[in-house]
């Protein structure tokens, strides 16, 4: 018996996309165990670095938009996650201490982590509010799993390329009517177990589009979307203990007016795990509020009480 840290939305619990079920769960499950005791890995592949090199070159100082755009986001690469590269490479040569990465996210290692750490510590602590220091975190966050993915992760289905399950997936097209956003935490970012990254595989990057949280670029872009919509076409799928949830049927059901060809309705999914959750659907509503003077209509796939919100323990 653990604590629960299951994902409110995506697992794979969940059968979203494949039948049968238990064998997509064992799919993953297996890949989690033959990834176990992974060493560490630097920015480079392993094949392609060098005896004895110290420092990366500039051009891979910087993620170009293509690669960005690989990972299944639709945005222009962020400012700040450039800064933040740019940042540890000049670290990186003014210590003389090689950029390394433990395990399969993107954590920083050795020496090098010990320097970087204090000095992230110290930036964050001079940053004026929570909304640099949360901008900040993310941005962070995505470029350490950018430069440690490097040559190791698919860029399509975020496992280790020779297990990549690419070839597995079938696209379909969405309801040409109909658009998913995926909110998610910069922590589930390139993660090999994350199930979200499924929605833009199957369906593409135009129909269900990645948002990252702390993001500006990603935030500002779907809310612009959003803001076009209006509140009465844009829905959030969580369960709302502080308001009235209405079913599909209730509240999407009398929203679809057939002689309205344009009217595309939005729904939010949020990818995080539960304790991670909470503050991005705060960040959601208080934004609504901000450009409707309401907050965000949510939705569930099941009436009543979720009974997520009662579960304190799962078994594994």
């Amino acid at each position: 018996m653990l604590p629960s840290t299951s994902r409110p939305l995506l697992s794979c619990k969940t059968p979203f996309f494949f039948q049968p079920q238990q064998k997509f769960c064992n799919f993953f499950n297996k890949t989690l165990k033959s990834q176990m005791g992974t060493k560490p890995f630097s920015s480079k592949s392993p094949s392609t670095l060098p005896a004895g090199a110290r420092r990366t070159t500039d051009a891979e100082a910087t993620i170009s938009l293509q690669e960005w755009q690989g990972w299944g986001t639709i945005s222009p690469v962020p400012s700040m996650v450039k800064q933040v590269i740019q940042d540890l490479k000049l670290l990186e040569q003014d210590i003389d201490s090689e950029m390394t990465f433990d395990g399969n996210h993107g954590k920083l290692s050795g020496d090098f982590k010990v320097h970087e750490d204090k000095k992230h510590r110290a930036k964050y602590a001079s940053l004026a509010n929570s909304e640099e220091k949360l901008q900040f975190f993310s941005a962070r966050q995505i470029a350490c799993r950018l430069l440690g993915s490097r040559g190791y992760l698919c860029q399509k289905c975020w496992l280790p390329r020779e297990d990549c399950m690419c070839s597995k997936v079938t696209m379909c097209s969405l309801w040409r009517r109909l658009r998913i956003w995926l909110y998610m935490h910069p922590k589930d970012f390139l993660r090999q177990n994350n199930t979200g990254k499924l929605l833009w595989q199957v369906y593409g990057v135009q129909a269900a589009s990645l948002c990252l949280f702390g993001i500006v670029e990603h935030e500002e872009m779907m809310w612009n979307e959003l803001n076009h919509a209006g509140r009465n076409k844009v829905w959030c799928l969580y369960p709302n203990k502080n308001a009235a949830t209405e079913s599909v049927k209730d509240g999407v059901g009398c929203a679809v007016d057939p002689a309205n060809e344009d009217g595309i309705m939005h729904f939010i999914l949020i990818d995080g795990t539960w304790s991670n959750s909470s503050a991005m659907f705060r960040r959601l509503q208080d934004r609504a509020k901000l450009v409707w003077g309401q907050e965000l209509r949510c939705i569930s796939l099941n009436t009543g009480v979720s009974l997520m919100h009662k579960l304190s323990w799962f078994l594994i």
